[in-house]
């Protein structure tokens, strides 16, 4: 089961530390707002819309990407090693 620490939430800014063991899956869900990852480990996401479209996204340490609001999908670690990272929502 993945671990999320929610470690800000003013009312601006909604910063969420993830935490995915191998075989973990973030069911699906549906992102309300803009949001930027930070990666703090190197690995592989699969990433799966709706549609069933699947997407691997490669992560670096540090080397941020952002998605538009109204993304959905499930993520999932299909590697064999934990997957860290900071997803950073604009809430305003």
């Amino acid at each position: 089961m993945p671990i999320s620490e929610t470690q800000i939430e003013n009312g601006t800014f909604r910063v969420t530390r993830w935490e995915l063991e191998p075989g973990d899956t973030i069911p699906a869900h549906v992102h309300e707002h803009e949001y930027v990852v930070v990666p703090l480990t190197e690995g592989t996401l699969w990433a799966t819309a709706t549609d069933g479209t699947e997407t691997a996204v490669e992560l670096s340490i540090g080397i941020s990407y952002a998605r538009p609001a109204g993304a959905s999908r499930t993520v999932e670690n299909r590697g064999t090693a934990w997957i860290m990272f900071v997803e950073i929502e604009t809430l305003s």
